[in-house]
């Protein structure tokens, strides 16, 4: 316990010294010092300089040794995917972008071949190879079914629902593979570096081409008995009508109905076409319309109605391109719509984190889960 929360604070606080390792954990001079002279020897941590400028003879600094693991980040989209590679103190060494047409629609293991390209791509900018690679984690639209294996809620992504799509990801890559739904890693990312690091409850509510929420109780994802929870975008709301059949393609998801019919990006700039300007073809010259704005905030804050009456969450983050376009003016209009119901009302804040934030949350969760295991072994 003692090895552990000295290597939490490496990780967290950077290189410290014997002394302050000890102020920090109650531990003992001696005591620290046997700590550190174990996680050296397991090849944990390793010095780097000195404490200088201070009276009496300077400390040596310790930090986590970077080489000690490493990880694969991914997150994938209809148009391809995105790998980032970093060492286990979270920096980042390499990134990779693979475009879904780099490879033939019908060439065999297409999604696997295109996962192996992006992870490769990454590795190779931060001048490593496959077996210095100790896990990784896949962000992707739809929720993994843990009863069947298959990936639900994402028709658009083909090659992507095999039954055993992660023991097949994880032998090409040769580790162990983690696949998570975008927006829950999305999330992680507000949870650890946005706008709810304050809050163990929370509900993140994406809305980009595709719709979808996340949900935070406790400090904790909620999943749902088939890894469906916060599926919003299919969710029966005034003015849309019914989503049938959710293994549709996402053009017959989007044009079905459902949460996702009034509020992706599509009906954005389709609302806005509607209103009058045709020539509108971004999300932000849809919103920069004072009319097309109030009307996304009523569709936006009816659907977040329906959550918060389930869930009752202490705040609400407005995540993906609608709200990035949207900004503060819509946010604002989205709060005085809750103005008079009859339900709590939580804090509405816009995403906060510096960064993509579904592959800053795959390599939130794939860091936490090496450190786990290397801390756990090492």
């Amino acid at each position: 316990m003692n090895d552990r929360a000295a290597l939490d604070l490496l990780v967290s606080q950077g290189p410290l010294t014997r002394t302050q390792i000890g102020e920090l954990t109650g531990l003992s001079k001696p005591t620290a010092s046997q700590l550190l002279a174990r996680l050296e020897a397991a090849g944990l941590v390793r010095t780097t300089g000195n404490v200088t400028g201070r009276p009496g003879p300077s400390a040596q600094l310790y930090e986590i040794d970077p080489a000690v693991a490493h990880i694969a980040a991914l997150a994938v989209d209809q148009l391809g995917i995105t790998a980032a590679v970093a060492d286990i103190t979270g920096q980042v060494l390499g990134e990779e972008r693979v475009d879904t047409d780099a490879v033939a629609e019908d060439a065999p293991n297409r999604t696997a071949q295109l996962v192996a390209r992006a992870v490769d791509g990454a590795l190779a900018k931060a001048g490593l190879g496959r077996e210095e690679l100790h896990g990784a984690v896949i962000g992707t639209p739809g929720a993994l079914d843990p009863g069947t294996g298959r990936l639900r809620y994402a028709p658009h992504l083909p090659g992507w629902h095999s039954r055993a799509l992660k023991e097949e990801l994880a032998e090409v890559l040769g580790t162990p593979i983690t696949i998570e739904n975008d927006v829950n890693l999305a999330a992680v990312a507000e949870q650890h570096d946005g706008a709810a690091q304050d809050a163990d409850d929370f509900v993140l509510v994406w809305a980009d081409e595709g719709v979808g929420a996340a949900i935070v109780l406790e400090g904790r994802l909620l999943r749902g008995a088939t890894g469906g929870a916060g599926e919003i975008g299919y969710m029966p709301l005034p003015g849309a009508p019914l989503s049938r059949g959710g293994d549709r393609s996402a053009a017959q998801a989007d044009a079905g109905g459902g949460f996702q019919r009034l509020v992706g990006s599509p009906s954005v700039v389709e609302l806005a076409r509607e209103y009058g300007d045709p020539q509108v073809r971004t999300v932000a010259e849809a919103l920069a319309h004072d009319e097309v704005r109030a009307e996304v905030a009523r569709r936006l804050a009816t659907g977040i109605a329906a959550v918060v009456a389930v869930v009752d969450p202490r705040l609400v983050v407005l995540s993906g391109e609608v709200a990035q376009a949207g900004g503060e003016a819509l946010r604002a209009l989205v709060e005085a719509e809750f103005t008079g119901l009859a339900l709590p009302r939580p804090v509405l804040r816009l995403s906060d984190v510096d960064g993509p934030p579904i592959l800053l949350g795959a390599l939130r969760t794939a860091l936490a889960e090496v450190r786990d295991a290397v801390f756990r072994t090492g």
